[in-house]
């Protein structure tokens, strides 16, 4: 009792921090840095497509860890595997959620600044796919009916995360529409440093953000787990009382 009163205040004061990093990060965004000279007020996307992109192709990586851990414990260590297991589904989530809204910004961005709201250029489709993939991987997990649902889940989530690199390269790999990195894509890349503050406090807020809804969305589910193993403990104890 005492351990989930600390679990729920240390979860109470990271919500305020990250409500708190996200409105100063907005104002910084939308307020306080500079107006780009050719795009203007639509560049302003940037600080939220930009990190929203990168957490994206993070949280894959969580999903992919926690499911061969999955595998690698589901016989050995059960009880293990459920806690992996939960994360799984928990990073999952988190990973549509992300790339919706990186999909959404820059469908946004793209009608704004190139005119049409999607072209098949080689990052928008690699990343639609990975979408596909993860929306997927909640679908195998609401509707199959076998008892290997965790487990075809863990392969699907292995595939997907093969996604994920090809989602970042691909814009070094092929040069259509998307364009090239803002960092690391040569000699003129970056960004002017008086925009620093506003993109490194975004990254900042919702990567907390993202942190908070894997731990809240994984709590959820390992006691919707320990629902399930006590109600099937008290149905092993019943058939066995009226076997007797």
């Amino acid at each position: 009792m005492r351990h989930t009163r600390i679990y729920r205040t240390v979860g109470l004061v990271w919500f305020l921090l990250t409500v708190a990093a996200i409105v100063y990060a907005t104002r910084l965004a939308l307020v306080v840095a500079p107006t780009e000279a050719t795009m203007g007020n639509v560049q302003r996307i940037f600080y939220y497509h930009v990190p929203t992109s990168m957490l994206s192709l993070l949280f894959p990586y969580v999903n992919f860890v926690a499911s061969l851990f999955y595998l690698g414990w589901r016989r050995r260590n059960p009880m293990r595997a459920l806690t992996a297991d939960a994360v799984a589904i928990a990073s999952a989530e988190v990973t549509v959620v992300y790339s919706s809204i990186c999909l959404l910004t820059g469908m946004l961005w793209g009608r704004a600044v190139w005119g049409i709201w999607w072209t098949w250029d080689a990052r928008l489709t690699s990343m639609l796919l990975l979408w596909l993939l993860y929306v997927s991987y909640l679908m195998l997990r609401k509707l199959s009916a076998t008892g290997q649902t965790q487990t075809l889940a863990a392969v699907l989530s292995v595939f997907a995360a093969i996604d994920v690199p090809i989602v970042y390269m691909s814009i070094q790999w092929w040069r259509t529409q998307h364009p090239a990195p803002v960092f690391g894509g040569g000699p003129d890349s970056g960004i002017d440093p008086s925009m620093m503050p506003a993109f490194g406090w975004n990254v900042l807020g919702w990567a907390m953000w993202g942190v908070f809804l894997l731990v809240f969305r994984y709590s959820l589910e390992r006691r919707r787990q320990e629902t399930e193993q006590e109600a099937a403990r008290k149905s092993i104890e019943g058939s066995m009382e009226i076997a007797q």
